[in-house]
């Protein structure tokens, strides 16, 4: 399958959409758990949905021991428009609700990077709490 097909098949699915928005929204790389807690959905689906992403040549990866980071591949033109693209499509309320998660999410990071990996919901709202951020 050529790469502009496998581009526009993983374009075809709203959890991929959602995790695209997210890094159109963001600067730099996010962790795979940052992502889980922005979508508020299992690590296994969003793994999965960041393989896809990355076949198709829309994501870069970069593993750094344990953790593994994200962010958009802007090396093509074609990508690059597409990303601006994306960043006016989705607008709607369930892709605005995601990259407030995210601002939330982002603001537990220290020196840029993340340090929290997969917690729970209730360590997550405390850690919140012990940094005086609002969960959104």
């Amino acid at each position: 399958m050529n790469t502009q097909s496998e581009m526009f098949k993983a374009l075809g699915d709203e959890t991929r959409l959602r995790i695209l928005n997210l890094f159109t929204s963001s600067k730099g790389f996010l962790c795979v758990c940052e992502v889980v807690d922005a979508l508020k959905l299992p690590q296994y689906q969003i793994s999965k949905h960041l393989v896809i992403l990355k076949h198709a040549g829309l994501l870069d990866v970069e593993r750094k021991g344990t953790w593994a980071y994200y962010s958009l591949s802007k090396d093509s033109a074609p990508n690059r428009l597409l990303f601006t693209f994306l960043k006016q499509f989705c607008a709607d309320e369930q892709f605005e609700q995601d990259r407030k998660n995210l601002d939330v999410r982002l603001s537990v990071r220290e020196a840029g990077k993340c340090v929290v990996g997969f917690v729970s919901e209730k360590e997550l709202l405390n850690l919140y709490s012990a940094r005086k951020v609002e969960p959104a």
